[in-house]
């Protein structure tokens, strides 16, 4: 008999996070997306089979890294650009 695998609701939420964070919740849903991610995965090792939805959790973790990267880089040039614009203007005093 075969058992019913059921999908594993920490994986749909960061799969659901994971797009909201590149749309309507970008500083959020990234975080949510990357923590209910690695819960998921967690949950669904730990159920011996009976759980589902790993692909989902994957997917919602590499929207929710890719994402974070991206926020790391657009400050540092955030950072560095103004900083070098402040740099400029101090040395032209």
């Amino acid at each position: 008999m075969n058992a019913v695998r059921q999908t594993s609701s920490l994986a749909i939420v960061s799969l659901v996070s994971g797009i909201l964070g590149w749309t309507l919740l970008p500083f959020i849903g990234t975080l949510v997306a990357i923590i209910t991610g690695h819960m998921a995965r967690k949950e669904i090792r730990n159920s011996g089979g009976r759980l589902d939805g790993d692909g989902l959790a994957v997917g919602g973790l590499v929207l929710g890294w890719v994402s974070a990267a991206l926020w790391v880089i657009g400050i540092v040039v955030f950072v560095l650009f103004f900083g070098g614009l402040a740099w400029l203007g101090f040395m032209n005093r």
